[in-house]
């Protein structure tokens, strides 16, 4: 677009497979159908269609997304969006049959969900958060429950496919599941030794464990799969990189060991903090529960010398339990606290926990919020932020020419959104213009900051930076351009994260119902999500888990 008429017309240039800043990613298949699908057909509609090449590095592991391109650049229209799970089932019913087609296509399509969030030869200890939002551990038990699929599949799998299944399948998850848990234990390694917790040095020994069990998942693939048929083809470095060249070698990341006391000592945190409770002057206070759609929160205490201790926990209401409410700490226990919420009382409550271990004890406080919401229906503010996935609209607003398409199981979280077509005109924010619409329940006035997650896209347009806007209620749309900052820094930051965060300032007047509106000015940009930060935000990388929304009566 913008460019001059060429006789040979043009074409695009593509990688599965890369080499250079910010780091290499050479090792498995990291590709999305659903961005390529997204990248190639925004290309394909500003006619960019005479020659498609993409760096593929070795043909192996990247036999799906390059089936895919090859497809798709044989009959685009043969491709829409709403597709992209019916051609990763036919594809797997063209490598293994029907009768495993849809399991394994809902295996190759969350494997590579996960792996795009973030590289693996960029992925180390501290990408995800091993305290807020439960982040690290959630998307660890996302691997490992994809592993156990993937799995119990493998054997049910005829003889003649089990070598296809595991290249194809099982390879590449369990490969990147075991080295989400190697960052994982090492995460915990280095936050247990700043606590002091018994467990520091068994956690290094699960750090070492993994390491092993990577050169052995490696080795089975090369020596051993299809009688070493694929000898070398895993060779590939992929733990230990520092900066964007691979080092000689894996590498397994620094740990540390900690001499313990003699005699055993009562730790413990909430569910959210890092820091000792021991070591605080006021009360520790858990997240607060809202409402018994919400998830459930922890207290989580541990050993910090040698032996062990017992405790108790005793809530002071009737509709508050604790799980387990007493038993013996060697090492580590986490203690779920449950609501009743039949017996809860209505509004906000402030209870106090006793807990008692090891000749110490400490109160916690539980802040339950019962109140009935106040407007009928919307997301709510929770925790002081209110974060939402793209697609969970209240209204999506177009026009006889625009309308808006989510592209299912794309970006980091859920999915993305974006008006189409591709093509249409740059548009005036404002009135009857296309939006989306976000109903939201703020509890405070003042100001607020509004994050939106969008797919890091070049100006293809090679004018003005590609924009969008939003507005408060029927407030001024602000308008932001995601090609604002097109330093080095900011491109390599947005290409490792595989997401722009883009925050634009609002100020609110009064609590209760608003309506927030994301509008399209030019087109090609694809929102994944939003998160509107009322104070209370805690660092994460994948941003707040989505909050609780009341769908009305």
């Amino acid at each position: 677009m913008g460019e001059p008429v060429r006789k040979g017309g043009y074409g695009i240039y593509y990688h599965f497979d890369y080499v250079g800043d910010p780091r290499n990613y050479k090792w498995l298949n990291t590709n999305q159908i659903s961005k390529t699908w997204e990248q190639m057909h925004l290309a394909y509609e500003y006619n960019a269609r005479q020659v498609w090449i993409v760096n593929v590095g070795d043909l192996k592991p990247m036999e799906f997304p390059i089936s895919f391109f090859l497809d798709y650049a044989w009959s685009p229209d043969s491709w829409p969006a709403n597709s992209l799970d019916r051609y990763t089932k036919q594809w797997a019913t063209g490598q293994f049959g029907p009768e495993h087609a849809g399991e394994i296509a809902r295996i190759l399509t969350l494997y590579t969900k996960y792996n795009s969030r973030r590289k693996p030869e960029l992925l180390d200890e501290n990408t995800y958060s091993l305290v807020n939002y439960n982040e690290f551990e959630s998307v660890i038990k996302d691997y490992q429950n994809l592993r156990k699929t993937a799995r119990d599949l493998n054997a049910k799998m005829p003889v003649q496919f089990k070598d296809a299944y595991y290249q194809l399948v099982l390879h590449p998850v369990e490969a990147c599941s075991n080295l989400y848990e190697l960052y994982y234990y090492t995460a915990k390694n280095r936050l247990y030794a700043m606590q002091q917790r018994a467990i520091t040095n068994a956690m290094a020994d699960s750090v070492k464990k993994c390491f092993e069990r990577d050169s052995l998942i490696s080795n089975y693939y090369n020596k051993i799969m299809a009688n070493g048929k694929w000898n070398h083809m895993m060779d590939q470095t992929h733990i230990g990189y520092t900066y964007w060249q691979q080092p000689p070698g894996n590498k397994i990341p620094d740990l540390k060991t900690i001499q313990l006391p003699s005699t055993p000592q009562m730790g413990g945190v909430i569910d959210g903090a890092e820091s000792l409770w021991l070591n605080e002057t006021n009360k520790p206070v858990i997240p607060v529960f809202f409402d018994e759609k919400k998830k459930k929160h922890y207290v989580e205490i541990f050993n910090r010398g040698q032996g062990n201790f017992t405790f108790k926990v005793l809530p002071q209401a009737g509709y508050i339990t604790v799980d387990p409410a007493n038993g013996k700490i060697t090492g580590e226990q986490r203690l779920w606290v449950n609501i009743d919420w039949a017996k809860a009382p209505k509004g906000v409550s402030h209870v106090p926990v006793l807990i008692e271990g090891n000749n110490q004890k400490v109160v916690i406080e539980v802040v339950v919020n019962n109140a009935r919401p106040a407007h009928p229906f919307g997301f709510y503010e929770e925790g002081g932020y209110i974060s939402m996935e793209a697609e969970h609209y209240s209204k999506a607003i177009g026009d006889k020419n625009i309308t808006w398409t989510i592209i299912p199981g794309y970006g980091r979280t859920l999915s993305g959104i974006m008006p189409t077509p591709v093509t249409a005109k740059s548009q005036t924010p404002g009135g009857d213009s296309p939006h989306l619409e976000y109903t939201i329940n703020l509890t405070d006035t003042g100001k607020i900051d509004i994050q939106a997650y969008i797919s890091p896209t070049i100006d293809f347009t090679n004018t003005h930076g590609l924009r969008y806007a939003i507005s408060i209620d029927d407030g001024q749309p602000q308008i932001m351009n995601i090609n604002a900052d097109q330093s080095q820094a900011t491109w390599s930051m947005d290409v490792s994260n595989n997401i722009k965060k883009i925050t634009s300032a609002y100020q609110v007047t009064k609590p209760g119902r608003h309506l927030l509106k994301y509008w399209m000015i030019d087109p090609g940009v694809v929102l994944q999500k939003l998160v509107i930060n009322c104070g209370g935000e805690k660092a994460s990388y994948l941003g707040p888990p989505e909050s609780f929304y009341w769908p009305g009566k």
